[in-house]
């Protein structure tokens, strides 16, 4: 073979391997869980993707919310299961993204406040006054159910800012760990997300008997599929609408209940208004 022959083969090869990576979606998830429960959620969703549609689609891990916005801000990702808030803040830093789907329980998303059974806080319908003084953790500090949406009712039912309702005020990181240091009794008290904690009754999580519901919160929407705009232009016209069809039309029990949700339905970006209106008044979106 000639060194031409090579040269072209190489060339050939090289643009072979780059329309390739030109046609994979890649996605990403807000790290509301353990790394290890969202990589085989997803690993499943980026599999029934790929055969969907019939592009390559790869499901791209992330270290904390901040970084699944920076990831879609930068186009390192074309997709993402965003809470409310991180789909608001990601929409605003990219023009044209569109929210395009969420679970069918999203609209009526609740959070969980859990108090470790030491504290002797009972279940209520009202807000637990008979916190006040206790130590309190919120999730990640862009979490919908895990900090937004709780810090907004503390604030409206108490009149007080939480460091002054509560004697110290954390951040746990997601709602699993949440739910631990509660347990464990690191926190007295801590909100997170209904679904998660539900799952981790239904799971026998031993968790659970330390750390018992005592409030939650009326409902807000949340978790959401949110894609870039520009989507289209790089796989084809009505792409963003093949996307939503195959989200909707996911039907595989497995793959929904480690969600959990009991299916997806389609969203628009006007569905999360009071989330941006709240993010906009606690000063968490500019």
């Amino acid at each position: 073979m000639s060194l031409k022959t090579i040269g072209l083969s190489l060339g050939l090869l090289v643009a072979s391997l780059t329309h390739a990576s030109a046609q994979t979606l890649y996605f990403s998830a807000i790290p509301d869980e353990d790394e290890t429960k969202l990589v085989a959620r997803f690993s499943k969703v980026a599999d029934y993707l790929s055969t969907t549609l019939g592009v390559d689609v790869k499901f791209v891990p992330v270290k904390s919310y901040a970084a699944s916005v920076t990831a879609f801000r930068n186009n390192q990702i074309q997709l993402a299961w965003f809470g409310g808030l991180t789909s608001v803040q990601a929409r605003l830093a990219v023009p044209g993204a569109q929210t395009i789907a969420q679970g069918k329980e999203d609209p009526t998303f609740i959070s969980y406040f859990i108090a470790n059974t030491a504290t002797g806080l009972e279940k209520s319908d009202d807000f637990p006054e008979a916190a006040k003084g206790l130590s309190f953790t919120f999730g990640a500090k862009t979490s919908t159910s895990g900090r937004l949406m709780p810090e907004y009712w503390i604030r409206k039912d108490t009149g007080e800012a939480p460091e002054d309702f509560f004697s110290k005020v954390g951040f746990s990181g997601d709602h699993s760990q949440t739910l631990r240091l509660v347990a464990s009794g690191a926190y007295d008290i801590g909100a997170l997300n209904y679904a998660v904690y539900d799952k981790a009754l239904a799971e026998h999580d031993p968790d659970t008997e330390k750390a018992k519901v005592i409030w939650q919160t009326p409902p807000y929407p949340d978790y959401n599929w949110t894609i870039r705009g520009d989507v289209d232009a790089t796989f084809g016209e009505g792409f963003i609408q093949k996307v939503q069809d195959a989200l909707v039309n996911l039907h595989d029990p497995e793959i929904l209940n480690a969600f959990p949700r009991e299916a997806f339905i389609p969203a628009k970006n006007a569905d999360f208004d009071p989330v941006e209106e709240t993010g906009k008044t606690l000063g968490l979106i500019e």
